[in-house]
């Protein structure tokens, strides 16, 4: 690859598209008896909207929008342990600012830094761990959130705390892993799935093979796909034509970026500072065994959870939160619904007023729709 303009050819894409056409044809998809392609990825799902892809794929083809959103999939009562931590007057609260603006049950990030908690929008937690250095009377906490792409920096960035004896910095730690999810979706009766667009930055981490067992256990095809236009129609293509042979595999369009077995570097910083969770909560899916992870305890001084009492461990036989009344973000997560079958779309939820979260994050499928199909897009929830 020389230029990104490669990946974005209309020339290239025209041919993909027939092919796909040919493919789709040739399997017997139809408007009534579309093939559902779940692109997991809210990266994808935002490149899929931006660049009309929807629109251009053949009529039999329903892309499905997967909780591949870590802001999305936060359950309230997380940010409202966010908020609490935040108000301590001796912490100093560091977060991506993609969580700025989803709701609690109370108040979001953005509402509490307006009343006065010292909140601030980091791009690392490199500059959360420099605010502690900075700050040494102050408790620096840096809200630990995303899924295996973003985790190794977390993980890099407590071991070398450790190596510096910090003792004012400490991560709220809401990382996730990808596959236990797509394994809860794949369970559900409900769910008509028939391959999967596998997410291409965790992938980069943890590399194909955790996907294996969607091949081998589920007969559904996956492959793990770029973010540029071509990237995303010849990875349909290539869930078609395993449709159409009869096979499941799981298969890597974005070889360029990501290797087969992952980074070593990454997966190691991993292994060395976190362990599974029993179980976590996810927005829409429930509790999902093993699917969330926890600081180990030899790295425990570096744990909020532990170090203020909030949490899991803290609120144990706490009810878990309901969502807004009217909010369908459980059922948009996990593809039951498109955004603009939820009752508040466009209306009692907008990126200024949101009522959850996948109506603020860059990720969100709301937000997809609202951004890209803005008016249209209102006029079809009405």
């Amino acid at each position: 690859m020389r230029y990104v303009e490669e990946f974005r050819d209309p020339r290239a894409a025209k041919g993909v598209l027939g092919a796909i056409a040919r493919t789709a044809d040739e399997i017997g998809a139809t408007r009534a008896r579309p093939v559902h392609i779940m692109e997991i990825c809210g990266g994808h799902t935002h490149a899929i909207f931006r660049y009309g892809l929807d629109k251009l794929v053949h009529e039999g083809i329903e892309f499905i929008h997967g909780p591949g959103c870590p802001v999305c999939v936060l359950p309230m009562s997380r940010v409202d342990e966010c908020v609490e931590l935040a108000e301590r007057p001796e912490v100093i609260f560091t977060t991506f600012g993609d969580a700025m603006r989803v709701p609690g049950t109370r108040k979001s990030l953005l509402q509490a830094k307006a009343g006065g908690a010292d909140i601030r929008m980091v791009y690392s937690p490199l500059d959360a761990l420099e605010l502690a250095r900075r700050n040494p009377d102050r408790e620096v906490v840096f809200f630990g959130l995303g899924f295996e792409t973003t985790t190794p920096s977390t993980a890099l960035t407590i071991q070398q705390a450790a190596r510096e004896g910090l003792t004012n910095f400490t991560v709220f730690c809401n990382h996730i892993t990808v596959p236990p999810p797509i394994k809860a979706l794949l369970d559900d009766p409900h769910m008509v799935l028939d391959g999967f667009v596998g997410p291409g930055h965790v992938s980069m981490v943890i590399g194909i093979h955790p996907y294996d067992f969607i091949a081998r256990d589920y007969g559904k095809p996956l492959v793990v796909a770029g973010f540029e236009p071509l990237d995303l129609l010849q990875s349909v293509l290539m869930v078609l034509r395993q449709i159409r042979d009869g096979r499941a595999e799981i298969e890597n369009q974005y070889a360029r970026v990501v290797p087969e077995h992952g980074n070593p570097v990454s997966l190691a910083a991993i292994a060395d500072v976190y362990e599974p969770r029993p179980s976590f909560e996810w927005r829409g899916l429930g509790e999902i065994d093993a699917s969330g992870l926890r600081i180990r305890p030899a790295y425990a001084a570096f744990d909020a959870e532990a170090k203020f009492g909030i949490g899991y461990g803290a609120a144990a036989g706490r009810p878990p939160v309901a969502a807004p009344e009217g909010c369908a973000c459980g059922a948009v997560m996990t593809g039951r619904l498109k955004p603009t079958q939820c009752p508040q779309f466009g209306r009692g939820c907008t990126p200024e007023t949101p009522l959850g979260a996948l109506m603020v994050s860059s990720e969100g499928a709301c937000a997809a729709y609202y951004q890209y199909g803005g008016a249209r897009a209102v006029e079809a929830a009405e």
